[in-house]
């Protein structure tokens, strides 16, 4: 059953996938003093565990990851919440960016990536969806 984007609650929940534990913490350290709630998950398949279980309120995943692309754990997500992702690929190029479009993916960045890039897609995804601004309460 699909449900709409889950209700703002302060703090947001963020969830960070990647199978990449040191990026995974850098992203949680970067976001944490926005005003988000991190959450994080090494792969798509337990991002979606987490999903099911909790409010998350924008998705931000890396593309290759063992068990499950980013690509499939946004369209496995999408088939029960709503709510932005953002997909990071060290291996983007045009095919997969209509891939991230056809999943309806908020948006798609390049790696390596600046994390002032991810903050500000974040920032803009949530103020899009939400009405709401990081730092902001």
């Amino acid at each position: 059953m699909l449900t709409m984007p889950p209700k703002l609650t302060m703090p947001p929940n963020l969830l960070i996938t990647d199978d990449d534990r040191a990026f995974r913490e850098t992203l949680c350290d970067a976001f944490a003093p926005s005003g988000f709630r991190t959450l994080s998950a090494r792969d798509g398949a337990e991002a979606l565990e987490i999903a099911r279980d909790q409010s998350v309120h924008l998705l931000l995943t890396d593309m290759h990851m063992p068990r499950m692309t980013g690509l499939e754990t946004i369209r496995r997500i999408r088939q029960f919440v709503i709510l932005p992702c953002i997909l990071l690929s060290a291996g983007l190029d045009e095919g997969l960016r209509e891939e991230a479009r056809r999943a309806e993916a908020f948006s798609v960045l390049p790696k390596p990536v600046r994390i002032a890039d991810i903050r500000g897609e974040v920032e803009r995804a949530m103020m899009l969806t939400y009405g709401w601004r990081c730092g902001h309460r």
